[in-house]
């Protein structure tokens, strides 16, 4: 019995469409994808992985972006023999359902295979996103290795928070594979013999400060190797005091930067810092937020409290809402072209 792979580039969670379709992130998705491509060429991986979340919006699908996500998907026809590609949650229409996925059309381009339903092959297991209650499959699942996009309880899906416990799938589900390799939670992450190998690149201050982010090479029957985009965009935050002793230390192009003004300053010096700093460093992005005071006791205690602006409170308010009628994506998009 032939294995399913021999070396194999795996990555996970691109999320073509972040941001409300921006060219910025789409540019970011094709650019990873090329540098990916060549090291999976380099290290001599013939089959690649895709382990869920190719697009954001499950909803909808806006035309540019969908040029980038052919693109991409184009790009691992020509230089991979097979490419085994799972539909994220966020790729699928409905939570609940497979049957309407936003990567359909991505079967009629050579040596790509959606992986929309359980599949076996050799040693070999992938698993699309669960749905209803066939996470009581996982317990017969006997592999080497499986692939998924699974929502483990107890793991990180950031930095700060942890999934909750829904009492449905358990880590402890997977004790006949040997090892298990999760798209889904951004954070790279392993507890015993399951790892989520972290997203392709930082997406957001949820992602600030950690930049093991990237892609997998994987061997067959050895341990696997992980690389980071050197390219890929960051997300910062800082004081004010820590930025301007240093600077040529902490910034690097293509970086997303907040800073917490522990100092006080004028306008006129804040819009300077923020002009001078940003074609300097050539980051992408850099708001300053004033800290904001609090009363305790009597007295004014400085730095309690992060201020919000107006724009990052509506933002967060819109991007919160839950409802069968109102995208928030359309209300964040329409918000932003005020």
């Amino acid at each position: 019995m032939s294995n399913l792979f021999k070396k194999a580039l795996i990555f996970t969670d691109l999320h073509f469409g972040l941001k409300s379709n921006s060219d910025v992130h789409n540019n970011d998705c094709i650019n990873f994808i090329e540098w990916a491509v060549k090291l999976g060429k380099e290290q001599g991986c013939e089959t690649c992985l895709f382990l869920g979340d190719y697009h954001n919006n499950r909803a909808s699908m806006n035309l540019k972006t969908m040029a980038y996500a052919v693109r991409g998907l184009e790009l691992l026809s020509e230089n991979f023999s097979q490419t085994y590609f799972i539909p994220g949650n966020h790729d699928l229409y409905f939570r609940d359902k497979r049957d309407v996925q936003s990567v359909e059309w991505a079967k009629h381009i050579p040596n790509i295979r959606i992986v929309n339903d359980f599949f076996k092959e050799g040693d070999v297991s992938i698993v699309p996103w669960l749905i209803h209650d066939e996470h009581k499959k996982i317990e017969k699942i006997n592999a080497q290795y499986c692939f998924g996009h699974f929502e483990l309880p107890h793991f990180y899906m950031n930095a700060q928070i942890q999934m909750p416990d829904a009492g449905e799938i358990q880590s402890g589900h997977f004790t006949n594979v040997g090892s298990v390799f999760s798209g889904h939670f951004h954070k790279r992450q392993t507890n015993s013999n399951i790892t989520y190998i972290g997203n392709c690149f930082p997406h957001n201050y949820g992602d600030a400060g950690d930049d093991e982010r990237g892609c997998m090479v994987l061997e067959w029957g050895k341990e696997p190797t992980y690389h980071a985009w050197a390219e890929q965009p960051k997300y910062r935050v800082y004081t004010l005091s820590n930025l301007l002793q240093n600077a040529e230390t902490i910034l690097a192009p293509n970086m997303h930067v907040r800073v917490n003004l522990d100092v006080d300053i004028s306008y006129e010096e804040a819009t300077f810092i923020k002009e001078t700093f940003a074609s300097t460093y050539n980051l992408r992005e850099i708001t300053l937020l004033p800290v904001k005071k609090t009363v305790e006791g009597g007295e004014v205690q400085p730095g309690s409290v992060d201020f919000k602006s107006v724009d990052t409170i509506v933002s967060e308010e819109l991007a919160a809402i839950t409802s069968e009628h109102y995208d928030p994506k359309f209300l964040l998009n329409i918000y932003r072209n005020l």
